[in-house]
């Protein structure tokens, strides 16, 4: 009986070891079980941090490039805004331009016929080239390749040129009709428009053009010297000096048609 007793607490200790080995293991392996999990849930934790700072750097970005296109969108919209004035602008000289050439081509038509007035009316200086010039007018204006500015330059030209000769001291050849319907050629001297007087070719016979009669009256012989002295200063030959002419004016209160 005695021998027994050992032998039963040996095995009583025994298998209570193996109990807490048991438990042990078990302990063990839970622990080890919650320590992988939390190695996963540290390890998604971390990820989830890592996606989150990502898509914040990616909204920080967004919200830049919107913040750009806003800038963008905002400059784009003062440019259409600027286009628009601009177009608005453009459209309002067009339709100037367009009233402008409207009102100029009539214009220049009645300058025209001013112009005809003007050599229709006056001594006749130069009047063949002046009906030419005129007629080179008239065909301009119904020439489609020529712009209604510079057509408009030229009629302005010849009003210049009507003007000089209204100015100045000039000779030139040209044809005159004498009383008797006769067409010579003969030299021609104007004084602007104070005085026109012509001379043969062969420099015997001397006119001065009445505007009275609107006809060329015959000079005597002693009006010559005078004369040839207008010719050779207007010729260049002769340094400038007083001259005296026939005054070729209308005279409202006399019946003199020509005076000294």
């Amino acid at each position: 009986m005695n021998i027994m007793k050992p032998t039963l607490a040996f095995l009583a200790l025994s298998i209570t070891a193996g109990v807490h080995a048991n438990n042990l293991d078990a302990a063990r392996a839970i622990e080890n079980k919650t320590n992988l999990t939390s190695s996963y849930s540290q390890q998604k934790v971390d990820r989830s941090a890592e996606a989150v700072l990502t898509m914040k750097a990616e909204i920080e970005q967004l919200q830049e490039e919107v913040k750009n296109l806003a800038v963008y969108r905002d400059h784009l919209a003062r440019l259409v805004d600027n286009q628009n004035q601009e177009t608005a602008s453009l459209n309002q000289q067009i339709h100037g331009i367009k009233e402008t050439r409207q009102g100029v081509v009539p214009l220049m038509y009645n300058m025209i016929e001013g112009l005809k007035t003007i050599v229709a009316q006056d001594k006749p200086i130069k009047h063949q080239q002046r009906l030419a010039r005129i007629a080179k007018l008239e065909l301009m204006m119904g020439q489609a390749d020529i712009s209604d500015a510079e057509k408009y330059r030229r009629i302005l030209e010849t009003y210049q040129i009507e003007m000089d000769y209204g100015t100045k001291l000039g000779v030139y050849q040209g044809q005159i009709v004498l009383t008797d319907q006769q067409n010579i050629e003969a030299d021609l001297l104007h004084l602007g428009r104070i005085s026109l007087v012509a001379r043969s070719l062969d420099g015997t016979h001397y006119w001065a053009w009445n505007e009275q009669q609107r006809q060329w009256q015959g000079l005597s012989n002693r009006d010559s010297s005078s004369i040839d002295k207008a010719f050779a200063i207007a010729s260049k030959q002769t340094a400038p000096s007083l001259i005296t002419l026939p005054v070729s004016v209308k005279l409202a209160a006399s019946t003199n048609e020509e005076s000294k």
